[in-house]
């Protein structure tokens, strides 16, 4: 698809019936876990250091068009002591022979934005569970592809969003769950990150160095700085609001209602490339689309609001910039501050470490160990684990293709926002009502 005429397929999707969410449940509980991982670039080398060191996986096969990524994944797979795994590296379709085998129970797909859905839909139709890196989907059609994929094959789909597992948010989620905010009456978050060597490397390494991008670049650079020359919207709402979501039981007894976007000029990334590349750099002949800073606002129908901040074209820290306040207090993640009404000195801020240590999750509790070396902080553990969870218990993983689909289609629709002069713009119920009766499944134990 062209992404420059990606906001003409903002439509509604189809409406195929509900044929299940259940996926194989008549099986008993597998001891061992069969992988393949489709993408073993940089993101997807970080998922399989976590599953050739569980020893309930087997990794069958991988794939990647880059000869370079299978040989150090196979390298990697050798260290472990494990067997070295089918590679599938023909071509841009070989991912499919690996989705006809018959000893392979769940799919990993870390590859570029465009590619989530098209092997999200092929592994859910080869009966896989399947698991895909964030954003899940680009368009608004995409989101709704898989939510039908789902509903017609019965196959699960998780969003491997790793920040929903990040120690302090799972905390947070536990005292608002305990009442300790009161009712949760706004969330604020984003992805405030200044990606330029991201965006922008020599061709040779993955971050900085130089201004090439596209064919002339390296990793991420290859693929994901053409979104911000095609596209104006938060190309990357899902790091901050899945966490959020989790807070607010988006899909769960609640649902998004309407966002308004709105986007700052963009100036950012023509002056790093003017800066580091010099005037006469062809490069610096790129117009960008995407502004330097974009505003969301969600208006939820519990009443709540939601604002996402997309800011990653400038220089700043990294932070993602959450806060929940309720009607008994605020919790802010910038200044790693809480204020609860009652508990905490009139109109003064406390240090959140003791409620950490207090409300600290169930999960991290009994994991901590487990998830010291593995990637992010140790989020990536948890995240791929309750996707081996979710394989051996033959459930909905905790975060499914309802969450994928609306989390990721704030991005499509930011853009028809902006697009529109900032106008309203309502946001589909991808559960088709069953957001109303549905029962939060996300971290509510130490299971996974």
């Amino acid at each position: 698809m062209n992404r420059r005429n990606f906001i003409q397929t903002t439509v509604a999707g189809s409406t195929l019936p509900f044929i299940g969410n259940a996926m194989h449940n008549d099986k008993p509980k597998q001891d061992k876990v069969r992988l393949g991982f489709i993408g073993v670039g940089l993101r997807g080398r970080n998922h399989l250091t976590v599953a050739i060191n569980s020893e309930d996986v087997e990794v069958v096969a991988i794939c990647d068009i880059d000869p370079d990524a299978i040989a150090k994944s196979q390298s990697m797979i050798k260290k472990a002591g494990r067997k070295e795994a089918v590679a599938y590296s023909k071509n841009e379709v070989d991912y499919k022979n690996l989705l006809k085998r018959d000893d392979i129970d769940g799919v990993v797909i870390s590859t570029p934005w465009e590619l989530h859905v098209p092997m999200s839909v092929d592994a859910m139709k080869a009966g896989k569970y399947t698991a895909v890196e964030v954003s899940a989907t680009v368009t608004l059609q995409e989101s709704w592809d898989l939510v039908d994929t789902f509903e017609a094959t019965g196959s699960h789909c998780m969003i491997l969003e790793n920040v929903c597992y990040r120690r302090d948010v799972m905390a947070v989620l536990n005292m608002i769950r305990k009442g300790l905010f009161g009712d949760i009456q706004y969330g604020h978050c984003g992805y405030q990150h200044d990606l330029r060597e991201v965006k922008f490397n020599d061709g040779k390494q993955a971050y900085g160095g130089g201004v090439e991008f596209g064919e002339k670049g390296f990793s991420e650079a290859k693929w994901r700085t053409q979104h911000s020359i095609d596209r104006n919207g938060d190309l990357y709402p899902t790091h901050g609001l899945g966490p959020v979501a989790h807070w607010m039981n988006i899909n769960r007894g609640n649902k998004f209602n309407f966002l308004t976007s709105m986007a700052t000029s963009s100036k950012g990334l023509h002056k790093y490339i003017v800066d580091k590349g010099g005037q006469d750099h062809p490069n610096a002949k790129v117009k960008f689309k995407l502004g330097d800073i974009v505003t969301t606002n969600i208006q939820c129908e519990n009443g709540e609001n939601i604002v996402i901040i997309h800011d990653t074209n400038l220089p700043r820290p990294y932070s993602l910039g959450f806060r929940a306040q309720g009607t008994e207090g605020i919790w802010m993640d910038d200044n790693k501050s809480i204020y609860l009404e009652g508990k905490s000195p009139a109109h003064r801020w406390e240090p959140f470490e003791k409620y950490q240590k207090e409300y600290d999750h169930p999960l991290w509790k009994k994991f901590e160990e487990n998830a010291k070396n593995a990637g992010h902080g140790g989020i990536d553990y948890f995240v791929m684990r309750a996707f081996i969870e979710s394989i051996k218990r033959r459930v909905a993983p905790p975060m499914d293709v309802y969450d994928a689909a609306a989390w990721s289609a704030i991005s499509p629709l930011s853009e028809l926002s902006i697009a529109r002069g900032s106008s309203p713009v309502e946001i589909p119920d991808f559960t088709r009502g069953k957001w109303k009766t549905n029962k939060p499944i996300f971290g509510l134990n130490d299971a996974y």
